[in-house]
């Protein structure tokens, strides 16, 4: 037999074994009242009609058919969506116990150490010990308060470069994001002579999981998972990551040896320095190593970061669609901070009611996560009567139920005074406006991180007006979506800045 032979009919055999397997795991599964969904292929299962498009945008046309609980077969995983407030309700808050882990992805094993931060944790003593020790150290009051100056001179330099270029084109996108690289950087010391590089390498690991990788489509097929070349990119972007954080906490760790913190100056707890800390003490009930606090630095990168800085620059492109809501805004903007060149005090944020108006609408139509880190089902639970099985992973589309006619009037439409009067919240409570999820995995830092969005975005009120560069129109203004885990713009926002006075 001809070798060509022998491997098409290897092949043959492969698939074969695969169809079969598969075909055994789903007719088991499919003896249960599962919850509607679109035809399947042998092997691929539902995955063909998740290639055009966006994720998040496709599960919402294929849910408008199929219904607010949907079953997708993901090649070896059964997949559950849902698109609705209350299938959110059921699986955040109802049921919430029962979809409290996580379904492990490459990302989370290779970028996260082995899934030891917060966000990719499977649910359990470990994750609740170090969400507490987060909650309680890390995203205090007095942590963030600590950091405000550094917040406010970067974000000075910000209006300075900004002011130097008034009348010109330039990019917001890149502009903002430098002063959120500041903001996050801070929390490890206030200079790190690597710094570009390391936030370089950050958002490049980041962005390279934009969907549905085939090892996470084929858990227990090792051998698949590096066919695609994504294992090996992600692994050569955390060797990097790795040589220049071990770097950074071995700084850290022989300045306190000495008394001092990253700077040379006496000892300010940063962000690192609290992990020592208790590392050094044995408090913690799990043993630390570096690799937990590199776990929980690439978390508050995402969430300190790409996460605010992604949501201011939504809000400024909407405004810039509606030019009664940024004069709206701009003008309580200037009137809270009337004869001040500059406001080094949080609490007159506060004040700006309307502008809070416009980040809760942001965050409906532009939630920082279109779908929640997906969860897994920890024993079969039914749903509505239908049967979510074990091992399951469940999306919850939250860009989808911002966006639903049945729990929003105009849901397409950007309108912040929607929020006027309007007890709906995005703490968790409201299951139709769920930017930061709801229940046992909800954001820890959502209070952090609106102050986040809240003061850029006055500063750039505040000091300039803002105009779109010329050629540009409103009817061709680009609002296309990134493909990845967090929704940023997929081109970069160019502006036009002109002093305001």
């Amino acid at each position: 037999m001809e070798f060509h032979h022998v491997v098409s009919f290897s092949l043959f055999i492969f698939f074969l074994f695969l169809t079969i397997q598969n075909w055994s795991r789903n007719s088991k599964i499919l003896k249960k009242k599962l919850p509607p969904g679109p035809w399947r292929l042998p092997i691929i299962g539902s995955v063909h009609h998740l290639t055009r498009g966006t994720p998040h945008r496709v599960l919402r046309n294929l849910s408008q058919k199929y219904g607010p609980i949907m079953y997708l077969q993901l090649g070896e995983v059964p997949t559950i969506v849902v698109s609705s407030q209350h299938m959110a309700k059921q699986i955040l808050k109802t049921h919430d116990l029962a979809f409290a882990s996580r379904s492990v992805t490459m990302l989370g094993k290779i970028i996260c150490y082995n899934c030891k931060d917060i966000a990719f944790s499977p649910y359990g003593d470990y994750w609740r010990h170090m969400r507490k020790l987060s909650v309680l150290e890390l995203l205090s009051a007095k942590m963030v308060k600590s950091f405000s100056s550094i917040r406010y001179n970067e974000l000075s330099n910000l209006l300075s470069s900004i002011g130097s270029t008034v009348g010109s084109p330039i990019n917001l996108s890149k502009k903002t994001f430098s002063v959120y690289e500041c903001f996050d950087m801070s929390i490890f010391g206030k200079t790190y002579k690597n710094q570009n590089e390391l936030v370089m390498l950050i958002q490049r690991a980041v962005s390279l999981s934009r969907g549905f990788e085939l090892a996470d489509l084929y858990p227990s097929k090792t051998f698949l998972h590096g066919i695609s070349g994504m294992k090996s990119k992600l692994m050569k972007a955390r060797t990097k990551v790795d040589m220049l954080l071990d770097n950074m906490i071995n700084v850290h760790r022989e300045n306190r040896a000495n008394g001092k913190n990253c700077n040379g100056e006496s000892v300010t707890e940063d962000l690192i320095d609290v992990f020592l800390r208790v590392m050094e003490s044995g408090e913690f009930q799990f043993p630390l190593t570096n690799d937990n606090i590199k776990a929980i630095i690439l978390d508050m990168f995402v969430a300190g970061s790409e996460t605010p800085c992604s949501t201011a620059i939504w809000a400024l492109s909407e405004m810039m669609k509606s030019p009664s809501v940024i004069a709206k805004a701009q003008a309580e903007v200037r009137e809270v901070f009337k004869g001040k060149e500059t406001c080094n005090d949080d609490t007159v944020l506060e004040k700006l009611n309307y502008l809070k108006l416009v980040i809760k609408e942001t965050l409906r139509l532009h939630p920082p996560t279109p779908l929640l880190v997906p969860r897994e089902c920890r024993e079969e639970t039914k749903i509505d009567g239908f049967t979510v099985p074990l091992k399951s992973k469940v999306l919850v589309n939250v860009w989808a139920i911002g966006r639903d006619p049945m729990s929003w009037e105009k849901p397409e439409c950007f309108v912040p005074e929607r929020f006027e009067n309007s007890s709906i919240e995005f703490t968790g409570n409201h299951f139709q406006f769920l930017p930061f999820g709801a229940g046992r995995r909800m954001c820890p830092g959502i209070h952090f991180g609106i102050a986040l969005v809240t003061l850029p975005l006055a500063y750039l009120l505040y000091k300039f007006d803002w105009k779109l560069p010329q050629g540009t129109n409103l009817r061709e203004f680009d609002m296309t979506k990134s493909n990845g885990i967090t929704a940023r713009r997929e081109n970069d926002l160019y502006l036009i800045a002109t002093h305001s006075y």
